[in-house]
């Protein structure tokens, strides 16, 4: 039994609990009823920077100009496990940058099976499509409602700035153009 003073309590007292969790399943959950809602301390992870992506670049032993980086990054944002997975796949591939970024928003693309899982999910919450479809078809930032856009944040598709939008990356602003049939409004 753990009491305060004795040896078993001391070593509880040591005892740290970190918990991670994904907020893509928020899609489909009540916003208003989380289970972890005010449990500790919330960290979200931010993008690469370009210093990070560099070094990225270099880990996986790649010579590439700073706007061989910068298409990158236009590609997938500096999303870590989008960034993980196109720098793998040009090493495994032994493809080419060029050839990667005319892949990347097809479903023969190095990304389809993370694409076509938030594809799922937004077909099975047409809701989020529609405000999707405005986003992508958009070359600018644009105004949705707030909980559309909590829950297109929490899954990653697309970045705050104030209170307007725009896709993450153009990895998600080509593909769900394509795949949800949206025509591009000209700024």
């Amino acid at each position: 039994m753990a009491r305060r003073g004795n040896h078993v309590g001391a070593i509880w007292q040591k005892l740290r609990l970190v918990v991670v969790h994904s907020t893509e399943v928020y899609s489909s959950l009540d916003i208003n009823s989380s289970p972890l809602a005010g449990i500790g301390l919330e960290i979200e992870l931010p993008e690469f920077s370009f210093e990070q992506v560099q070094e990225l670049v270099k880990r996986y032993r790649l010579d590439w100009s700073a706007s061989q980086i910068e298409q990158l990054i236009i590609m997938v944002g500096g999303h870590p496990y989008l960034m993980d997975k196109a720098l793998d796949y040009l090493q495994r591939q032994q493809v080419t940058l060029d050839q990667l970024l005319l892949a990347a928003p097809t479903e023969a693309g190095p990304f389809s099976d993370h694409l076509r899982r938030h594809l799922g999910n937004l077909q099975q919450h047409p809701e989020l499509a529609v405000a999707l479809a405005e986003v992508v078809k958009a070359n600018d930032w644009v105004k949705i409602p707030s909980t559309q856009l909590f829950k297109l944040q929490s899954m990653g598709l697309i970045k705050l700035q104030g209170n307007r939008v725009m896709p993450s990356c153009d990895l998600y602003r080509q593909y769900f153009r394509e795949r949800l049939g949206v025509e591009v409004i000209s700024a």
